[in-house]
């Protein structure tokens, strides 16, 4: 009789939600393998036998909130107004990354081949992030409503636009009392303004 499966899908899940909870309340100091296995109630040589290594552990995570940007801009409905579709993704584009903050900062951490933050999967899970952006900025273009350019061009730059300011906020970079929200929405909407004709 085969042994039961305890290293499963069902527990993977679980190791994420909970690695994901730790990154959000207390950064990844407060993440150790250890600590998340005893907090899921199992043991560290599931958590490796899962995903490896703690690098792994992290940049599943990283696409997982990678994914989650994702599904959020797919949620949004493209009405056909290439300015007002480009600037609610844009919009929702925030709202996510803000709400998933440590993890954020995490997905874009960068630095060597062996970063979560530039592993291929992470990298895949980018385009298909942006995907809404880029249908959204060809639809404008083909339509007439934005320079003659390729849309790529436009959706990166919405997108530029967009992480530079999240990371601002998240970081607090800018001026005490500057009205993250508000200028936002207010330089998204210039960035889309300026690709029309």
């Amino acid at each position: 009789m085969p042994r039961p499966k305890t290293h499963d899908d069902l527990l993977r899940a679980k190791l994420l939600d909970r690695a994901g909870e730790l990154l959000a309340d207390e950064g990844a100091q407060g993440l150790s393998l250890r600590r998340l296995a005893s907090e899921v109630g199992t043991s560290t040589t599931a958590v490796y036998s899962l995903f490896g290594s703690k690098p792994a552990l992290l940049a599943r995570l990283c696409a997982e909130g990678f994914r989650a940007i994702g599904d959020r801009l797919r949620e949004v409905r493209l009405t056909g107004d290439a300015v007002n579709d480009l600037v609610h993704l844009g919009t929702a584009y925030r709202d996510t990354a803000l709400a998933q903050r440590n993890l954020y900062v995490l997905m874009f951490a960068g630095g060597d081949s062996t970063s979560p933050g530039t592993a291929g999967e992470v990298r895949e899970e980018l385009q298909l992030v942006l995907e809404p952006l880029h249908e959204a900025a060809r639809s404008g273009v083909a339509a007439g409503v934005f320079d003659d350019v390729p849309g790529d061009v436009i959706a990166s730059s919405v997108w530029a636009y967009a992480h530079g300011m999240v990371c601002f906020e998240l970081h607090r970079t800018l001026p005490s009392g500057f009205e993250y929200p508000r200028t936002y929405e207010q330089g998204l909407h210039a960035i889309v303004l300026g690709w029309c004709r």
